[in-house]
């Protein structure tokens, strides 16, 4: 299995000790520094562990023959863009069956009609972790609310919808919520 754990770490900005580290139990950066390059074989276990502690996904981790990976031409900072130092590549996204879509029909918020909204369902035991992200919250009959969540009062969840002058809406026990995770916008 070929893997990008070196590309990702260092897009990161993290060392082999930081990785080694952040991995739940903790190990060594030399026993990082194996997996990364191959030395030692990568099974699923570590592939997960290592993808927790880069705060990505497994599957970001591993090159597939179908799923080629995108070649950084120029990295952009406030002083212009630039080339990258190293050659770099980027993984993109692979659909999991907790992906979500929402697709933007009319500008509201911060987004554009036209722009598709990624989102990772969460069940009802992780709904902290969505505090103050934009969360698609199902409602009864079929409809759903999007909005911040702005916090979180027993079961009852309260968001605020998007736009200017909204006020806060309550749903209460929803099964599941989708937290937007990635923008996809055309420009």
């Amino acid at each position: 299995m070929i893997t990008a754990i070196r590309e990702v770490r260092r897009a990161k900005g993290m060392t082999l000790e930081d990785v080694a580290r952040a991995c739940v139990p903790p190990t060594t950066a030399q026993t990082i520094g194996r997996l990364e390059t191959g030395t030692r074989t990568v099974s699923v276990g570590w592939l997960n562990r290592i993808a927790d502690a880069l705060g990505v996904q497994g599957a970001d981790l591993v090159r597939l023959p179908d799923r080629p990976d995108i070649a950084v031409a120029a990295l952009l900072d406030s002083t212009g863009a630039h080339a990258p130092k190293r050659p770099a590549t980027v993984a993109p996204p692979v659909a999991t069956p907790d992906h979500l879509a929402i697709r933007v029909v009319a500008s509201i918020g911060d987004y554009r009609a036209g722009d598709e909204i990624w989102c990772d369902r969460l069940a009802p035991a992780a709904f902290a972790r969505a505090l103050n992200r934009d969360v698609l919250a199902p409602r009864p009959a079929g409809r759903f609310l999007f909005g911040r969540l702005i916090g979180r009062e027993d079961t009852r969840l309260l968001l605020l919808p998007l736009g200017p002058g909204t006020r806060q809406q309550v749903v209460t026990d929803p099964p599941w919520i989708a937290t937007a995770v990635r923008l996809v916008r055309t420009l």
